[in-house]
């Protein structure tokens, strides 16, 4: 993973030290908190419904044992011991009283991570493939280009206030496991006629008020002229993008109103200009990082402690049919730890989990450890001969649970528990659901479903792209959920259709139960999933399932 220079640790300092009197100035009174305002969101600090929170970012996922200790360090001393992962790939503190942000500032720069752009009308955290360098199927390792944004986009002087905040998530597989095109751009990794790798960029995605799937504006952009371009994108919407109404200042607002050849005849013509800003050693500087990620020495052992354990016990053989996927090394293995052990927060990891953690990946995984943006954490690099062990350490911390894509491995944002944005409660349906379906012993029967939920309209928890979204709103002060079906977040992304009336808090759990069991009753085999079941018959058994009620009434 990449090294901090000297030159990062000291603008970090530097920065740090500035919030530092910032802060100070908020608490003596010199500052008001309509003048503190934008100065603390610049270092993500956000005034929640009870506290402040502490959005810190993970740039692209990445982390080292070091860092995660630090969390875990940070959350007990200055928090309530515990912290909160984000779909955005970030970790939020929900507790911290403002004189001590400067601190845990300071601490966390000492291993290179920070808070910088994790807020405001910047360019955000580059997300990136979770699995991104261990991948069977990735084309190359994307990460080394989404540092290299970073570099590029932390403090860019141009784009500090954009019209809106931007979104950037880079694949380096075909298939699409960051979400790409629900972002402002979306890159994915592709080679050309000769061979040569570089990223089709896609623009205009994004979930919201007004979800859309981001559109290709190039196939191809090779990597020596991939920021120009990048450049010439955020440039050009800069300047036409909306400023009037920050309902419609997105970029994908942008592209819809002007049209995707409009738009993308403006990129061109910035990039005419941006391409001779670039110096040719912007190559050099991305060899540089690439050499930060280069794979780690892998080892050729025999699998036999593994085989043996999956023939002999069931609850390991589980845990390895669900939370391990395909890694490009033989004899390795890429886990997935879920922080979804069933009534728990989804996303949610005390101080213990998170040394614990950071001691197996030491031990495991080549200390390696990535964050999800399905919000659980990734060992990328296990080999299988290390399994069981692992595996029984994971147990110690409850973090063992046997469910990485199954119906309790939901995406749940903070809602009204925590965000002063939300209108309704996210985590409480999350932990309902994920209880009652262990409960009815149907998990395993209904197989690979993401259920996301979001409790307001701006959509942190994805919920437009899950195959079953559930948004919380606001109707005259009671909580009302509506249902989606048939949302996609992968390479065949797709918006999930709108069911039809919401449901009261207490209606959930039963709805989504005649749901899926109406799934059961009607999927050609076990392997056909949900999803693959609603397109192949439409939303109607669905919508009958959801509303019996109606269903009755237009059958009579």
């Amino acid at each position: 993973m990449y090294n901090y220079t000297d030159f990062d640790r000291a603008f970090l300092a530097e920065r740090n030290a500035q919030f530092r009197a910032q802060v100070e100035r908020r608490i003596d009174g010199s500052l008001t908190e309509d003048e503190f305002r934008p100065l603390r969101l610049m270092n993500g600090l956000y005034l929640q419904l009870h506290a402040y929170m502490l959005r810190i970012a993970i740039p692209y996922g990445t982390l080292n044992p070091d860092q995660m200790r630090r969390f875990a360090d940070v959350a007990a001393k200055w928090d309530k011991g515990y912290g909160h992962f984000t779909t955005r790939q970030n970790i939020q503190l929900n507790w911290p009283k403002l004189r001590d942000v400067p601190d845990i500032l300071d601490s966390l720069g000492e291993v290179g991570i920070h808070a910088i752009q994790t807020s405001g009308n910047t360019i955000r955290n580059v997300t990136a493939d979770h699995f991104a360098g261990a991948a069977a199927d990735e084309i190359e390792d994307p990460r080394p280009v989404a540092e290299l944004l970073r570099q590029w986009s932390t403090d860019h002087p141009e784009f500090q206030f954009l019209p809106r905040k931007f979104k950037i998530a880079v694949s380096g597989s075909a298939h699409d496991r960051a979400v790409v095109r629900a972002h402002d751009i979306g890159l994915i990794a592709r080679k050309n006629a000769k061979g040569e790798v570089g990223y089709e960029v896609l623009v205009g995605g994004g979930l919201g008020r007004t979800p859309m799937i981001g559109q290709t504006i190039r196939d191809f952009v090779s990597k020596a002229e991939l920021l120009p371009y990048l450049e010439a994108v955020v440039s050009v919407y800069n300047v036409m993008g909306r400023r009037d109404n920050k309902y419609k200042a997105r970029i994908k607002i942008t592209v819809f109103e002007n049209g995707l050849d409009t738009f993308r005849d403006a990129v061109e013509a910035r990039f005419a200009e941006t391409r001779a800003l670039f110096s040719p050693a912007v190559l050099d500087a991305l060899a540089e990082i690439e050499a930060d990620f280069a794979p780690p020495a892998f080892r050729n052992a025999g699998t036999e402690a593994f085989d043996a354990a999956y023939a002999k016990d069931p609850v390991f053989r589980a845990w390895a049919d669900t939370n391990l996927a395909e890694h490009r090394a033989p004899g390795y293995a890429i886990v997935t730890v879920s922080l979804k052990a069933h009534g728990q927060t989804p996303g949610d990891a005390t101080s213990e989990q998170m040394n614990l953690l950071a001691d197996l990946a030491e031990k495991y995984a080549h200390s390696e450890l990535r964050i999800s943006h399905e919000q659980n954490v990734v060992l990328p690099h296990v080999h299988k001969s290390d399994l069981p062990a692992l595996h029984a350490a994971l147990k110690t911390e409850d973090l063992a649970t046997a469910n990485v894509g199954l119906v309790s491995d939901i995406i749940a944002c903070p809602g009204m528990d925590y965000c002063a944005l939300a209108t309704a409660r996210s985590i409480p349906v999350a932990q309902e659901l994920a209880t009652h379906f262990k409960a009815q012993g149907l998990e395993e029967e209904i197989g690979r479903l993401q259920i996301k939920i979001s409790g307001c309209i701006n959509a942190c928890g994805h919920h437009h792209v899950g195959h079953i979204g559930i948004l919380g709103l606001d109707r005259a002060g009671v909580e009302n959920y509506q249902i989606t079906l048939g949302g996609d977040a992968t390479e065949s992304a797709t918006i999930g259709e709108r069911a039809g009336p919401g449901f009261a808090y207490d209606q959930v759990v039963p709805a989504i139960d005649r749901l899926l069991r109406a799934y059961l009753e009607q999927r050609e085999s076990a392997d056909e999933t949900f999803l693959q079941a609603f397109r192949r018959l439409g939303p109607a058994p669905f919508k009958a399932a959801l509303y019996p009620d109606e269903a009755a009434r237009d059958a009579a």
